[in-house]
C-alpha cells in the first residue's frame, strides 16, 4: 500500500507535474486504494494527491488483460518485426502505429462464445441431470 501511494504521488508531482487531472487505469488490487495515500503520507498532502487523480478501475472479471495482449502481439506483428536501432526510432514507430490504429477506431473482436467456453471449459459447468 506504500509503494502505491508513492507510486501515485510520483505520478503527481514528478512525471505530470502540470497536468491538471491524471487519469489512472488501475487493477482491482487490494493494495491500490486511494485510502493507502492516508496510510502513508498526512492527510492535506493525500487530499492534495487524490484531487489530481482520476481513477478507472479495469472489469473485475472482464478480459481486459486479453485486450492488452492482443494489442501487444498486432503492435508486434505490425511494427516490431523488424529490428529497431534506438529508442528515438523506436518511440517515433510506435507513436505512428499508434495514429494509424486509432484513426482506424481498431478494436478487439471477440470470437469466444459462451456456447465454445461450455465445450472448452465444460470441467467448470455442472450437469444437470434433468431425467
Amino acid at each position: 500500500m506504500i509503494d502505491f501511494a508513492h507510486c501515485m504521488r510520483d505520478l503527481v508531482d514528478i512525471h505530470f507535474p502540470e497536468a491538471e487531472k491524471i487519469i489512472v487505469v488501475m487493477d482491482n488490487l487490494n493494495t491500490h486504494k486511494l485510502a493507502s495515500l492516508y496510510e502513508a503520507f498526512p492527510p492535506e498532502e493525500a487530499r492534495r494527491i487524490i484531487e489530481k487523480l482520476e481513477i478507472h478501475h479495469t472489469p473485475k472479471h472482464g478480459s481486459w488483460l486479453n485486450m492488452a495482449e492482443i494489442e501487444l502481439s498486432v503492435l508486434q506483428r505490425q511494427c516490431l518485426q523488424a529490428r529497431i536501432p534506438d529508442q528515438p526510432t523506436m518511440i517515433e514507430k510506435v507513436g505512428a502505429w499508434e495514429k494509424r490504429r486509432n484513426a482506424a477506431n481498431s478494436t478487439v473482436r471477440w470470437r469466444f462464445t459462451t456456447e465454445d467456453a461450455r465445450i472448452k471449459l465444460h470441467k467448470l459447468y455442472p450437469s444437470i441431470d434433468v431425467s
